[in-house]
């Protein structure tokens, strides 16, 4: 296929248009409703029950069960790090066809629009896999099979507890608490300014581990693919099958944003927590 022939099939085809879902505008009451109302999280908290229940039929003491959820507490940020980092962020993925899919559903598409909410939850057809094999296997490991049951529901609930706090950072308000507000500037300046970094939610002691850590926005550049996360026209053109499954070329900016204001209120916030 000719590089002129895939835009023309871009062009061709429909793009998308509005911003459904989107979590700029909502305020904090209509986030809970969102939230506790989500297919996603609704189907979390069906395999915590779950796993609650499979902790009481293969009891046998507390101290499987302890330690298997203090080691999946400490260990989920790691987790998160490592997918984030080395796979949501990495390039490999979308220069295979069969990949490129499941790349630009659990990454792409959010860095694309940060606000939306239809994209912002990862799809459980990914995460649960994900944790069943690494957080069942590292519960069995520590606690056998109570200690399975016990990681899975705690990395379940951990997940649940992420997807929240990564809602409030898209969310269009200034959160009371310090806390809340510092780790939402963080991870608005991983969507708006440099995204090789701050790649914690609410946890960034493994990106100061590894470097990739930054307080404020003059410690780093500004990316010139922070919203495309490296799939740039140029990519599209040698790996296209990202671009026509999204319908449209990547963008450097989300479609429709006030990123002018987000910039310029992100950096006053910045400035005020200094």
């Amino acid at each position: 296929m000719k590089k002129q022939s895939i835009f023309q099939i871009i062009r061709d085809q429909k793009l998308r248009s509005g911003r459904t879902s989107d979590l700029g505008k909502r305020n904090l009451k209509e986030l809970w409703v969102a939230y506790l109302t989500h297919g996603t999280i609704l189907l979390y908290f069906g395999l915590i029950l779950a796993c609650i229940v499979g902790i009481y039929c293969t009891f046998t003491g507390w101290i499987p069960i302890l330690s298997s959820t203090i080691v999946m507490i400490f260990g989920f940020p790691l987790i998160w790090y490592i997918i984030h980092r080395w796979i949501m962020h990495a390039t490999f993925l979308y220069q295979i066809k069969w990949t490129a899919s499941l790349w630009k559903r659990i990454h792409f598409d959010h860095h694309q629009d940060p606000h939306l909410l239809n994209v912002l939850f990862g799809s459980p057809l990914n995460t649960i896999p994900t944790i069943l094999i690494v957080g069942g296997g590292i519960g069995l490991a520590v606690g056998g099979i109570p200690g399975a049951f016990a990681a899975i529901g705690t990395a379940i609930y951990m997940a649940c507890f992420y997807e929240f706090f990564h809602c409030i950072q898209h969310l269009g308000y200034k959160p009371k608490s310090q806390y809340v507000l510092r780790i939402k500037q963080l991870h608005i300046m991983h969507h708006f300014h440099f995204e090789k970094g701050n790649y914690g939610i609410t946890n960034y002691f493994w990106d100061r581990v590894f470097g990739t850590f930054y307080a404020d926005a003059k410690s780093r550049p500004r990316s010139p693919t922070v919203f495309n996360i490296g799939y740039d026209i140029k990519e599209a053109e040698r790996y296209p099958w990202v671009m026509l499954k999204t319908g449209s070329p990547p963008r450097d900016r989300p479609e429709g944003s006030n990123f002018r204001e987000q910039k310029k209120s992100s950096t006053q916030q910045e400035q005020k927590a200094a």
